[in-house]
């Protein structure tokens, strides 16, 4: 859809400038018209052609957005937003200052969604995959209550700690993924690079080698002699492992990984639950009805078994019973968890009792990390040491025994 700046004279008198989408100057002289403002001038805003190769590659190169793009735009929003400047005008200030050309885009079309008499909540509900529900509810919450400022800043200190657990996690992910890495890229060269030149010093003296080196010596010619049926079975095994947990089979098999796991077990259990009390804490202190903040509660826990949880409590919920009650039936909570969960309702304070809890789990989650970390780094040192060490030793060990023969 094209879009026009105009200037246009508000009922107040007020000379205002900005930029509108529609289908045709007609129709955005129309709707500025329909605002009750005296259009002055409207002319098309100029887009680089399509065959301009240099806007085409900036614009892919800019990627899609991402998280900290909400979270950049949501603080500026709050700040315009306290210091007393009009949602439009807002707008329209973020779009101009965003280099991020899809998401200035789309603020654009936020703004546009605005003028045209839709609520902002409605409008960031057009946009998903950026604005999930939890942010969507909260801004509608805060538009029936008159504290947009306000929640934005609590949706924008959500945001910074979401992205911040998500660092911390994927940071705790990495080095062991670093390591792996590096083992199976050491192996390959030492079997298709380094055992290869030993099969002439072997020949002939099968029947005096350990069934190790016969092992590795077997290994070694048929990844040489065969290695692009090798690669290509590589890249199916990875495909399809891609392709199994995009599923809804694999999605469970990988969750209940995460939950079992010994070493990682503790760190993703306090994830999960820190981040469900958090979102679910957030939703009923901004005013959020209960079964609306359970269902999205489960959405944003972000595993299929804590998912599963949530949705039994919407339901039981739904038919008049207690969180709690619900919740006790699960062993995806601490007992001490639920208990405190049923004193909030009793008390009224849910909201204040899941920001303590989801609070403590964050610290929980820290330390976790921190514990994963420490354990990972010998694991993975000693791991790839086995198995350096038995190649190399697979090698040397005939070797001296022939040197000794010899002598």
């Amino acid at each position: 859809m094209p879009a026009y700046r105009y200037q246009v004279r508000s009922a107040a008198g007020q000379t205002v400038v900005g930029v509108l989408n529609a289908a045709d100057a007609a129709a955005a002289a129309a709707t500025l018209r329909g605002q009750g403002n005296h259009v002055l001038s409207l002319q098309p805003v100029a887009v680089a052609k399509a065959g301009s190769l240099v806007e085409r590659l900036k614009e892919l190169n800019s990627g899609k957005p991402t998280l900290k793009h909400v979270l950049d735009f949501t603080t500026q929003l709050s700040v315009m937003i306290r210091a007393g400047i009009g949602l439009r005008v807002a707008l329209e200030g973020i779009a101009e200052q965003t280099e991020h050309a899809r998401f200035r885009q789309i603020i654009i079309g936020l703004k546009s969604d605005v003028e045209s008499g839709k609520q902002f909540s409605e409008a960031l509900s057009r946009h998903p995959k950026l604005f999930n529900p939890l942010y969507v509810n909260m801004v509608r919450a805060s538009e029936m209550s008159g504290s947009f400022g306000q929640m934005l800043d609590r949706i924008a200190a959500y945001t910074a700690q979401q992205i911040e657990t998500k660092k911390m996690v994927v940071g705790a992910m990495i080095y062991p993924g670093v390591i792996a890495s590096m083992a199976v890229g050491v192996t390959i060269f030492l079997l298709t690079f380094v055992l290869p030149k030993f099969g002439a010093v072997f020949e002939g003296k099968e029947d005096a080698l350990p069934w190790s080196t016969i092992f590795l010596m077997n290994l070694s010619d048929f990844m040489v002699h065969n290695w692009p049926m090798v690669v290509g079975a590589g890249l199916v095994l990875i495909i399809g492992i891609v392709i199994f947990l995009k599923t809804t089979l694999g999605q469970m098999w990988l969750d209940t990984m995460k939950l079992s796991t010994p070493i990682f077990r503790r760190m993703f259990r306090a994830l999960y639950i820190s981040r469900s009390l958090q979102t679910m804490g957030e939703l009923i202190n901004a005013g959020v009805p209960m079964l609306d903040t359970l269902a999205i509660t489960g959405d944003i826990s972000g595993n299929q078994f804590y998912k599963r949880m949530w949705r039994g409590v919407y339901t039981n919920v739904k038919q008049g019973r207690k969180i709690a009650a619900t919740l006790a039936t699960s062993d995806l909570l601490p007992h001490a968890v639920v208990q405190m969960i049923g004193a909030g309702e009793e008390s009224g304070k849910l909201g204040e009792v899941l920001d303590e809890i989801s609070a403590y789990y964050a610290k929980q989650l820290r330390d976790a990390i921190k514990s994963v970390t420490s354990m990972i780094e010998p694991i993975m040192i000693i791991l790839m040491g086995s198995i350096v060490g038995f190649i190399a030793m697979a090698i040397i060990l005939p070797i001296f025994k022939m040197s000794q023969i010899v002598q």
